[in-house]
């Protein structure tokens, strides 16, 4: 395969924008708003099903319903990537499936939801962030999670805060917790 320059910089685009949408997700599991502004340019419109409006928007209608939450976690996979423009007048189409798993505190059930962030990016300044995101939403269940807070008491256990060991540089090794009792 001939590697041309125009190929690189889509092979540094794609990648740049991928980044992008890591720092999302990240920030969302971990409740952490700048990771989440990050993604976005500050003019940027979110149509996020019942939030429809800027970043800040999404931020503080969002974030009040996290309190609720004990556990979220989001796997996006299936990334496809139209680029669009040259130079600094650069644009992407991108639709990214994304699941989410949610458990609220104290719930023995565990709300799995399924679908797409249809986002249009546009580069600015050397970097690459969302201008429009439409979430659409394609399947949701619920699954018994009644055994999960035994389960989980075996292992190391992450925050949905800066506490999170995904925060720490380096991580540092810990000793597995105890189990007590059968295991499931």
């Amino acid at each position: 395969m001939d590697v041309t320059p125009d190929r690189w910089q889509s092979l540094l685009d794609r990648q740049a924008i991928w980044d992008a949408l890591m720092r999302y997700t990240r920030g969302v599991d971990r409740l952490d708003a700048e990771l989440i502004r990050s993604a976005f340019w500050p003019d940027a419109h979110d149509s996020h099903g019942q939030m429809d409006g800027d970043v800040e928007q999404f931020i503080e209608t969002w974030m009040p319903t996290q309190a609720r939450r004990e556990a979220c976690q989001h796997a996006v996979h299936n990334h496809h990537v139209e680029l669009d423009g040259t130079g600094e007048h650069r644009g992407a189409h991108a639709e990214t499936y994304f699941q989410v798993a949610i458990r609220n505190a104290g719930s023995d059930t565990l709300e799995l939801v399924g679908g797409r962030y249809l986002d249009h990016w546009t580069h600015r300044a050397g970097e690459w962030r969302i201008q429009t995101r439409l979430v659409v939403l394609d399947w949701q269940c619920v699954t018994d999670a009644s055994r999960m807070d035994r389960r989980l008491s075996m292992s190391h256990r992450g925050s949905r805060d800066a506490q999170d060991p995904s925060y720490e540089r380096p991580v540092r090794p810990r000793r597995p917790p105890r189990a007590s009792g059968p295991k499931d």
